[in-house]
């Protein structure tokens, strides 16, 4: 399991190669009776906050781990985060399954950095299955977007941030996808202040962490229907599912329309460019506003990978 320690090494791994994102302050989201702060990982290194985790892992690998090369299933962010890592850290062979329907501006990115991109698979879950039957073939090693415990303390240096920069935070909310990010904010900012809470957003498309947690099964792959969050569907992450009656105090759903509004809420009045799984948190706090009343909030807007199409869809 992931400890704070372990946070707090991966900082130390990572800081040299990382953005310290900033936590902002939302006039237009904040209210007499809560006050919203944006933590803008959309303004991360490739636009993610997804290559904390990799950076962490991929810094703790020996050097023969490094020579050997190193692959990633992805969605499209933490390919991206992976390649950008792999040409930081000098490791010549990377190789990166993504799903066919990955989003163009995230397969430029992993492209960009001299990874070799393998598209196979209509969704996460296809791909995850395909490029499982190769991984024995491969003699590199395996960088996890969230159930490895370097990942997932990379991915709580965002919490960690959080609650040094505004410590008065009373609640963090979080997206869910495989469940590696909020894994990882919650160890952080519960052991910085215990009494804060860490709720986490889903789709409605695919609630796999909420499904898994009121049936008591870990399921590892889950049926979404079509989503405009890529990055969230899917299913869930083993050591995440372990974590997560100690880490998670509540999940709230929302639908598509619902996040489609929020990034678009983002873009016009924050001036904020967040991919919809980045802006999920938005939704949650917009439709449910009664349950933040006399809180200061801060939302994790984990990515800014939109595809440009999809931008000038909603800003219409």
């Amino acid at each position: 399991m992931v400890n704070f320690n372990d946070v707090v090494d991966a900082r130390r791994r990572i800081e040299k190669y990382i953005s310290l994102t900033p936590l902002d302050f939302s006039i237009s989201l904040s209210s007499e009776k809560t006050k919203v702060y944006l933590k803008l990982e959309s303004q991360q290194k490739q636009k993610s906050y997804k290559v904390r985790g990799a950076l962490s892992k991929i810094t703790a690998l020996t050097e023969e781990e490094k020579e050997a090369g190193i692959y990633a299933i992805s969605s499209g962010n933490h390919g991206a985060a992976v390649s950008y890592a792999g040409y930081l850290l000098g490791i010549k062979a990377v190789k990166v399954f993504v799903p066919e329907t990955a989003p163009a501006a995230k397969v430029e990115k992993i492209k960009y950095y001299g990874a070799e991109i393998v598209q196979v698979g209509g969704n996460y879950d296809e791909t995850h299955s395909i490029a499982e039957e190769q991984m024995e073939k491969l003699n590199m090693t395996y960088i996890h977007s969230g159930s490895e415990v370097q990942a997932i303390a990379g991915q709580g240096t965002v919490g960690l941030e959080i609650m040094e920069q505004n410590p008065d935070t009373d609640v963090i909310l979080v997206p869910i996808g495989g469940g590696g990010l909020i894994t990882g904010v919650s160890i952080a900012a519960k052991h910085m202040n215990p009494s804060v809470k860490i709720i986490g957003v889903q789709t409605e498309a695919c609630p796999a962490m909420v499904k898994s947690l009121e049936d008591n099964v870990f399921y590892e792959y889950f049926p979404s229907e079509e989503s405009i969050c890529e990055a969230l569907v899917g299913g869930v992450f083993d050591i995440p599912f372990r974590m997560a009656k100690e880490c998670i105090d509540d999940i709230l759903v929302v639908s598509e329309a619902e996040i489609r509004k929020a990034t678009a809420r983002l873009l016009t009045e924050e001036k904020v460019v967040a991919e919809p799984s980045g802006a999920i948190g938005v939704a949650a706090l917009v439709n449910n506003p009664e349950l933040f009343e006399n809180k200061n909030v801060a939302i994790v807007v984990s990515g800014g990978n939109i595809d440009k199409e999809l931008m000038r869809q909603l800003i219409v």
